[in-house]
């Protein structure tokens, strides 16, 4: 089930909401407005190469470095 974000052209308030179905009517949770604009939603991925990708976090899998990123993790 998506997460979509939407920005209300009434009150000029940006929201999340959780799409259960397809026929799902979206108003704004602030003033019940449905003159509504989908925003793009916005995500990290860390290349590890070798073409695997992994969600960008902020833990380490390295006991040397705090970065998560750094060349000496493998």
């Amino acid at each position: 089930m998506p997460i979509h974000t939407y920005f209300c052209k009434n009150c000029k308030k940006k929201f999340d909401i959780l799409i259960r179905t397809v026929e799902h009517k979206i108003s704004c949770p602030y003033c019940n407005d449905t003159n509504l604009e989908r925003q793009f939603s916005v995500f990290g991925i860390v290349s590890k190469g070798g073409g695997s990708l992994e969600a960008n976090s902020s833990s380490s899998k390295c006991s040397g470095c705090s970065g998560g990123n750094c060349s000496s993790c493998a």
